[in-house]
């Protein structure tokens, strides 16, 4: 449980962080259990409960999610400022749970469909680029085991 309970956002507010918020950071176990976190932007699945990520089908992250799956991600808002304040007000959201390779070609065409969806300016931008691209792509799922929410008052 949150130890600020009386900042927790709603599950509502959560879901739209997540659906809104263009990216985050993904924090994996890297190499020597040394803690390894990209910048990274997702989309969120309300269908499914999952967090999405792209990525080339090599590298470090793919390797570390090999390894070990145990994975955080955090992302956050643009934030406001209340007339006369000087800080910002800043909703965040941190997931925790397991990565994994999305091995089914067609799902991860699904969900690589809905990520450029969420960045392409038009749809048809999007198709062009999954089809030029699409066979280079991993896509990565984040199966949530643990998500807060939190309004923080930076002062």
């Amino acid at each position: 449980e949150m130890r600020r309970f009386k900042q927790q956002l709603t599950d509502e507010k959560v879901k739209e962080i997540l659906s809104t918020s263009k990216r985050g950071v993904l924090s994996l176990i890297g190499d020597g259990g040394y803690p390894y976190g990209i910048p990274i932007n997702f989309i969120y699945d309300e269908d499914d409960g999952k967090i999405y990520f792209h990525s080339a089908a090599q590298g470090h992250k793919i390797d570390s999610i090999k390894k070990c799956g145990k994975a955080c991600f955090t992302t956050w808002d643009a934030g406001y400022k209340e007339d006369g304040d000087w800080a910002w007000y800043i909703n965040s959201v941190v997931a925790m749970g397991t990565a994994e390779l999305v091995e089914d070609r067609e799902l991860a065409y699904k969900k690589a469909y809905k990520f450029g969806l969420k960045y392409f300016p038009t749809k048809e931008e999007n198709e062009a680029e999954l089809k030029k691209s699409f066979d280079r792509v991993q896509l990565i799922a984040l199966n949530i085991e643990h998500i807060t929410g939190k309004l923080v008052h930076e002062k």
